[in-house]
């Protein structure tokens, strides 16, 4: 199995989206193009590298990107499990991969899949853009959509990644050094502690959303 393949379970699971049905909300992206922007959930940061969720994440958005589909793109995600802003993480790695400055931005408030799309979203359009989609893995496209679509907007387009098409590009994949320490938190405590676990899951669930955040 790829490095980048999510574990078996989680792919045959009801909250992840199949091959098929990835390939088809990709297909339907393709016939929507050009995206204004994509929203693409973070991930920790552990031990200074990422994991394959992370990398499959980027190197999803690094493709979407240089395909046309989308025009830029937002990597969401606070300092939440470990110290490191985990957008800013997968900007620099984006950044390494040769994508663009100018068409990379952050959102570095969420801490929940909730909110990496509330805030991504308000942020999307503060910055003029219209044309809005998520991009992430199968299991965390699926198990965000309903909220994306009631809670956020239902003109969100989803386009989780298609394994077949990782897998194809998997060996052209680098782990590009980054300086991880631009993006550390002084301040940073793990919400471990900062919320009990029924607050975590509220916020998994729907978000402890600071409306006013991207006003």
């Amino acid at each position: 199995m790829g490095l980048l393949f999510l574990p078996a379970a989680l792919i045959v699971s009801a909250c992840s989206f199949s091959g098929k049905a990835s390939k088809k909300l990709l297909e339907k992206a393709i016939a929507a193009a050009p995206y204004d922007v994509i929203i693409v959930p973070g991930n920790p940061l552990k031990d200074g590298k990422w994991n394959r969720v992370m990398k499959g994440r980027v190197y999803w958005s690094k493709y979407l990107f240089e395909k046309g589909i989308a025009k830029n793109i937002i990597y969401s995600g606070s300092s939440v499990y470990s110290p490191y802003y985990e957008g800013q993480v997968m900007a620099f790695y984006a950044l390494s991969l040769g994508i663009p400055k100018e068409n990379i931005y952050t959102e570095l408030k969420a801490e929940h899949t909730t909110e990496n799309i509330y805030y991504s979203y308000q942020y999307a359009k503060k910055l003029g853009f219209k044309k809005i989609a998520v991009a992430s893995d199968p299991f965390q496209t699926r198990t965000v959509r309903g909220y994306a679509r009631r809670r956020v907007s239902p003109d969100i387009a989803l386009i989780p990644f298609v394994t077949d098409t990782l897998k194809m590009i998997e060996p052209e994949m680098i782990d590009p050094v980054i300086d991880y320490q631009k993006a550390f938190n002084p301040d940073f405590i793990s919400i471990k502690k900062r919320d009990s676990f029924w607050k975590r899951m509220r916020g998994t669930i729907r978000g402890n959303i600071d409306a006013a955040a991207y006003k």
